[in-house]
């Protein structure tokens, strides 16, 4: 049976880019009735790039479209209208364009003292840079994370995706649903004030308080810890690379002895932690030299075998046909704006004991304007004349509210 969670809770979403719509796409996956609200050029992810198509349906799949242009007064009324009935509503505008519209946290408490607000920003709300534009490059580069992400003498490096993006997205959705348990059980609602910056500076929480521990600051130093080795040290295999960690004095002398290398547990460039650290180029040379002779995947079964922590460094087509990928589901069915299916990643997690297997689509711009419109009390008339000024965007004519159905 399918678990639906969130059914009945509405989610009027003003977000662009992934920080916002990836968490109202997780609630939608959780049941609630998301609403993406969109000007009547679209959302820049309908822009026709490959990457907004990628976000596009990446993070808008089950929502409903509605397309309004809220400079216009009469399209600012209709969001207002569903503000008026929203339990969340969320948004990750460039700095003081809500408030410019009108639609800042004060207003939408003024239309819904039960809707949650939520705000994501790039710096947060407070500071000297509460007006800056940000992006996930920029969070990247001021919390730390580039300066210790590379190798040991060479220039900073970005993660290879938008991770503190799709990490904020997380951390949004947590916060909406203890703020909606909040709500349920104490009455209780306060806007949610969320940043790229402090979800960057938060996920490298073990790095900063080591700094506080030993007060030297992390690094660049490529792969491997720099406290303990072997420990995410990269090797050379037959046919590619794995990681390997076995630092603790169980791990250590158990993959020596399945190496069959006994006598490096005893060597005193290897017999303890920190004579491995000091000489980690050494013991990186004679872990490549006992396992280099066999394939990534061999390696891994004779290490993970024996249980010493292993992983073969894949490309996206070997994970894609990964044993544990296929076995877990990790990726489900969506379509496009034409009927088109693809693949995409599912929720990270089971809710209950199977995967939901619902196939949801990307919606057309404006597709559902006329049947969200009906439902909060515009007559086919009144529509067709918003549509007629300009102030709404809607695909085909006006719907009497008897006629509205809802898309998964």
């Amino acid at each position: 049976m399918k678990h639906n969670p969130l059914q009945g809770i509405r989610v009027v979403d003003f977000g662009h880019f992934v920080a916002a719509p990836a968490a109202s796409q997780t609630l939608a996956e959780l049941g609630a009735d998301v609403i993406k609200v969109e000007p009547p050029e679209g959302d820049w992810v309908r822009s026709g790039t490959s990457l907004g198509e990628s976000i596009l349906r990446s993070y808008n799949r089950g929502k409903r479209s509605i397309s309004l242009n809220l400079k216009d007064p009469r399209g600012l009324e209709v969001a207002e209208r569903l503000i008026s009935g929203a339990d969340i509503v969320l948004q990750n505008m460039r700095p003081g364009a809500m408030n410019a519209l009108g639609l800042g946290s004060d207003r939408v408490r003024e239309l819904n003292s039960r809707a949650i607000y939520a705000t994501v920003s790039g710096f947060g709300l407070h500071g000297p840079s509460r007006n800056r534009p940000g992006l996930d490059i920029a969070a990247q580069a001021e919390s730390g994370l580039m300066a210790i992400t590379g190798e040991l003498g060479g220039t900073p490096l970005r993660v290879g995706t938008t991770i503190i993006d799709a990490a904020t997205a997380h951390v949004l959705t947590e916060a909406l649903l203890a703020a909606l348990l909040d709500r349920e059980r104490f009455g209780r609602v306060a806007p949610i004030e969320i940043s790229l910056l402090e979800v960057a500076v938060h996920l490298q929480s073990t790095e900063w308080t080591g700094y506080d521990v030993t007060g030297t600051a992390p690094q660049r130093r490529g792969n491997g810890q720099p406290g303990v080795a072997p420990a995410a040290d990269l090797i050379a295999t037959k046919d590619g690379y794995i990681v390997v960690s076995g630092y603790s004095a169980q791990h250590w002398p158990r993959l020596c002895d399945v190496l069959g290398r006994p006598d490096m547990a005893t060597d005193p460039r290897f017999a303890d932690n920190n004579a491995r650290v000091a000489n980690r180029g050494a013991l990186l040379i004679a872990l490549s030299d006992a396992l280099g002779d066999r394939t990534s995947e061999q390696c891994v079964e004779l290490l993970a075998g024996n249980g010493i922590v292993v992983g073969a460094v894949r490309s996206y087509d070997q994970v894609r046909t990964a044993g544990d990928v296929i076995a877990g589901e990790f990726f489900t069915r969506g379509e496009n704006q034409d009927g088109e299916s693809f693949d995409v990643v599912r929720m990270p997690y089971l809710l209950g004991e199977q995967h939901d297997r619902v196939v949801r689509r990307v919606p057309r711009l404006g597709e559902h304007s006329a049947e969200i419109a009906a439902e909060i009390g515009y007559t086919g008339d009144e529509l067709n004349a918003l549509i007629a000024a300009g102030a709404v965007r809607a695909e085909g004519p006006a719907v009497h509210p008897d006629s509205v159905t809802s898309s998964a």
